[in-house]
Order: structure tokens, then sequence, then C-alpha cells
């Protein structure tokens, strides 16, 4: 019986070598394995163009926010006309879901809303940016997310309506629930899984 595992684990040792020859190449070869694409026989190698294409997260301090600024009163504009659908009249609730936190007694289980939850301000627009709308994410340009995204910190009563907003103020408003959340500082090895 052991034979006979051994026989089948060299035989697919030996399909993965063939099939993956790449498999055993160092790390420091890794740049190397992923530019070649004579490798299966199909594909190229990536642009950087095409990459900052992608790249555009955004971190709570900032890092990666786009030129831009925005005001509460041209966001409600872009909201009424391409967010009140799923997120109904001033984003209290519609098929989307509430973004905007509202006192009302008749609501036993409040939703969690921009308002009452997020923790930073920068997630807003970075979700928005990514994301929104549902119906064609990522069509919107870097003004109308900055647009949208004051509109929203104001109807939840995070910033004035007047307020300009920029990437050098956003990642500085304190969003309400800031300290109910606990940031990662691990900084890797075995209790990282």
């Amino acid at each position: 019986m052991k034979a006979l595992y051994l026989y089948f684990g060299l035989l697919i040792n030996t399909c993965f070598i063939y099939f993956f020859p790449t498999w055993e190449k160092p790390i420091s070869q890794a740049k190397e394995i992923h530019a070649d694409t004579t490798l299966y026989g199909f594909g190229r190698a990536v642009t950087q163009s095409e990459i900052d294409k992608i790249d555009i997260d955004v971190s709570p301090s900032g890092r990666g926010l786009p030129q831009g600024k925005g005001m509460a009163i041209e966001g409600k504009k872009i909201f009424e006309a391409k967010c009140v659908a799923c997120h109904g009249i001033g984003g209290t609730g519609g098929l989307g879901g509430a973004l905007v936190t509202t006192n009302d007694p008749k609501i036993k289980k409040k939703e969690k809303t921009i308002g009452n939850y997020w923790p930073h301000a920068t997630t807003v627009f970075d979700y928005v940016r990514r994301a929104m709308p549902f119906n064609q994410p990522g069509s919107l340009s870097n003004q109308e997310v900055y647009h949208l995204t004051a509109y929203l910190l104001h109807a939840n009563g995070i910033i004035d309506e007047k307020k300009t907003i920029d990437a050098q103020t956003l990642p500085k408003i304190e969003m309400p629930n800031h300290k109910a959340f606990v940031p990662d500082d691990r900084t890797g090895g075995p209790i990282i899984r």
C-alpha cells in the first residue's frame, strides 16, 4: 500500500512540475515570472498606465485622494439625479439601504449608516468612487465623488453645508463613530493568518 501512495505521489509531483514549471522559482524572480507571457502562450505584461487606472484606493490618512473639491449643495443635485432611486429621498432609505441617520421614533432597529457607523470620512469617498452608482460603478468623476461625499457628510450632520472638502480637509473630518473602531496594528508574523 505504501508503494501505491509513493507511486501516486511521484506521479502527481511529475505532472505538477510539467504543467507548472515556474512553481519552484524563488520569490526574487516573481517579477520575471509575471512578465513572462510566453509561459502559457497568451496574454501580455500589464502597463503602468493600466495599473494606475485601477489603483484608486484611498486610505484613512487620505493617501490616494485625487485633486478636486466638493460642496454639499452640488452633491445634492448629483444625489437626486443618480442615487435617489436606490437610497431614497435624502438618503434615508430605499432598496440600497439608508446612508443618512434619522431620528425617526418609528424605526426600532437602526441601520448602520455613514453618520452612525463609518469610522473615516475618506472611506465614503473611496467606496462611492469605486462602487457607485450600482448600475454603473466607477462612472462618476472625481469631482462628482467629492460633491457627493460632501453632501452625504452634511446630510448626516457631520459637516456644514457650506464647507468645501478636498484631499487636505477630508482626512481631517472626525466621524461620530471613529472611536468605536480599533486600528489593526499587527505587523505580521505568526499572529497573522
